[in-house]
C-alpha cells in the first residue's frame, strides 16, 4: 500500500505538527497531544471535549473551533486516547462552567474517558459525559457493548457547541446532546478495507465484486458481506435500517448526512445523496439541512456512511449557529 508518509511510528506527531501549522487557530501540545482553541479557557462557559483515535479525520481536532468543540485528544491510529491526555485537555479548557465529554461508543473509548472523568472530578472539575451511540448496523461487537458510535457524533458537536457558546449551563448542554444522539440514526457500507500506516496492508479481505455492509469505522464487520450493486440499492439498504429503527412520518423534518469514510469521490458521494433525497421525498420526509463530505473517515476505506438526524426547530437554529472550525465553518 502506497501511503504519504515518513515513518509508521511518526505519522501522529507529524500530522499534530502540520495542523498546527496549517491552522493558527488551534493550539496543538504536542507533548500531551491534546489540540485545543487559540486563546485559552472561556471564563463561564461551558467546554466541550471529545477524542478518539487518529485515522477518522478531520474528526476531531478538525472540529474544534468556535461553536464546536474546546478541545479534542488524538489517540494513536484507531487507538482511544490516554486519561492523562483527557485530564490535561480538560483541565486546559475548564472556565468554572464544568466540561462535557462526548464520547463514541466504543470500549477503549468509554473506559479511559471513564477514567479521565473520575479524576477530573477530584481534581475539581465539574464534568458530564454523552455517550454517542447512533449505529443500527449491530448491536454488539469485538469493539463495543451495545452500538457503536459514528455520524451523530458531528451533530452532537455542532448543536451542543453552538448551545455552550450561547452560555447554557453544563445540565442543559449535555441534556441537548443525549437529544440529538437518540434522535440520530447511522448507517455504512465499505467499498473496500482501510490499511493502517504500521501494518501497510488492509485490514481485512474483500474481494472486488463485494461490499461489507453495516461495516464500522475502524473495518469492523458489519451485518452481511453482499455483491456490489447500484448505489440507489445501497442507498434503499442502509435507509431501510435506519427507519426500520427510527420512523419517520410524513412531514418529519431531519438533518441528513453523507460521509465519505475516506477514499470516496466527492462525486459519488452527490450521487449517494441523490438517491437518499429522493428516497426521503417518496416518504414525506424532508431534509431541512445536510453536509456531503468526508467528516468522518477511516482512512484510505472507500465507502459510504448516511445518518439521519430527526430535526426540531430548536435543534435546527443551533445548527444554524455560527462555527469555525478546520472542517466546518458558517455563519462567520
Amino acid at each position: 500500500m502506497k501511503k504519504l508518509i515518513n515513518a509508521p511510528e511518526a505519522v501522529l506527531a507529524e500530522a499534530l505538527a502540520g495542523m498546527a501549522a496549517a491552522h493558527p487557530s488551534l493550539e496543538v501540545d504536542a507533548e500531551n497531544k491534546v489540540i485545543r482553541r487559540a486563546g485559552g479557557m472561556r471564563l463561564g462557559k461551558v467546554a466541550l471535549l471529545s477524542g478518539g483515535g487518529s485515522g477518522h479525520e478531520p474528526l476531531h481536532g478538525g472540529f474544534v473551533g468556535f461553536g464546536m468543540l474546546d478541545a479534542a485528544c488524538p489517540g494513536e491510529v484507531f487507538t482511544s486516547p490516554v486519561p492523562g491526555q483527557m485530564l490535561n485537555a480538560a483541565q486546559a479548557v475548564d472556565g468554572g462552567a464544568g466540561v462535557l465529554f462526548i464520547v463514541k461508543n466504543y470500549t477503549g473509548d468509554v473506559l479511559n474517558f471513564q477514567m479521565a472523568a473520575e479524576l477530573a472530578t477530584e481534581e475539581g472539575v465539574l464534568v458530564e459525559t454523552v455517550l454517542v451511540d447512533d449505529d443500527v448496523a449491530v448491536k454488539d461487537s469485538t469493539w463495543t457493548a451495545g452500538r457503536r458510535g459514528t455520524g451523530a457524533t458531528v451533530f452532537v458537536e455542532k448543536i451542543a457547541g453552538a448551545l455552550a457558546e450561547q452560555g447554557a449551563d453544563l445540565a442543559s448542554v449535555a441534556e441537548t446532546a443525549r437529544h440529538v444522539n437518540a434522535s440520530s440514526r447511522s448507517f455504512a457500507v465499505a467499498l473496500t478495507a482501510c490499511s493502517t500506516p504500521a501494518s501497510g496492508k488492509p485490514g481485512f479481505d474483500l474481494p472486488e465484486d463485494e461490499i461489507e455492509v453495516g461495516v464500522g469505522i475502524h473495518g469492523e464487520p458489519g451485518r452481511s458481506r453482499e455483491k456490489i450493486r447500484p448505489a440507489s440499492e445501497i442507498v434503499a439498504t442502509a435507509l431501510a435500517a435506519i427507519l426500520d429503527d427510527m420512523p419517520l412520518a410524513d412531514g418529519d423534518g431531519t438533518i441528513v448526512m453523507v460521509n465519505g469514510l475516506g477514499a470516496t469521490p466527492l462525486l459519488e458521494l452527490y450521487v449517494v445523496f441523490n438517491d437518499v433525497a429522493a428516497a426521503l421525498r417518496a416518504k414525506g420526509i424532508v431534509i431541512a439541512r445536510s453536509l456531503v463530505g468526508n467528516y468522518i473517515t477511516s482512512l484510505d476505506m472507500a465507502g459510504v456512511s448516511i445518518t439521519v438526524c430527526k430535526s426540531d426547530p430548536a435543534m435546527l437554529a443551533l445548527w444554524d449557529a455560527p462555527v469555525s472550525t478546520p472542517a466546518l465553518r458558517w455563519g462567520i
